[in-house]
């Protein structure tokens, strides 16, 4: 893992309830919690973007997927949500395939929500051209994927689009 993954995965695990994440792992939604509250999981981006200040496109992309893991933890799964919203000027819509792979494995609505009202909307509304001509189409592609959270997310996506 690199020092921002670990810096970031220990901030979550020190700013834990046990309590919280009792109650939150007997729901069987595939996911484990630490029980960090979503205020904690949202100062623990602001710190780790303080603490490494020029995070190029590639490592905002890397981290993100380091965090969002093949280990499903719910809080380091939305703290790359919060990282890429965070990020968000930087992406390209060449990143939608990464996030296409977030949303297949969010496994709950709270996570591809805002991965696609926060992230892939704005993403789509700033683009231009035949780039967002591109985006649109893998957007338009999910609406009809088999994969619940994708058409979720294409509908999320579809609402507040403006003309370009």
């Amino acid at each position: 893992m690199s020092e921002a993954a670990e810096f970031i995965d220990a901030a979550l695990q020190r700013e834990a309830s046990w309590e919280r994440a009792d109650a939150l792992n007997s729901l069987d939604d595939g996911l484990r919690y630490y029980g960090a509250s979503v205020g904690a999981i949202r100062g623990t981006i602001r710190d780790a973007r303080r603490k490494f200040r020029h995070l190029t496109h590639d490592e905002v992309v890397f981290l993100s997927s380091e965090l969002w893991g093949d280990s499903p933890v719910f809080e380091r799964r939305l703290a790359a949500v919060v990282l890429l919203q965070s990020s968000v000027a930087l992406l390209r819509n060449t990143d939608l395939t990464r996030i296409e792979g977030f949303l297949r494995s969010s496994r709950t609505e709270l996570l591809a929500d805002p991965l696609a009202a926060d992230v892939v909307g704005p993403l789509i509304a700033r683009l231009t051209g035949h780039d967002r001509l591109k985006a649109i189409t893998v957007v338009d592609r999910w609406a009809q994927d088999q994969e619940p959270m994708l058409r979720r997310a294409a509908e999320v996506v579809r609402q507040p689009l403006p003309p370009e």
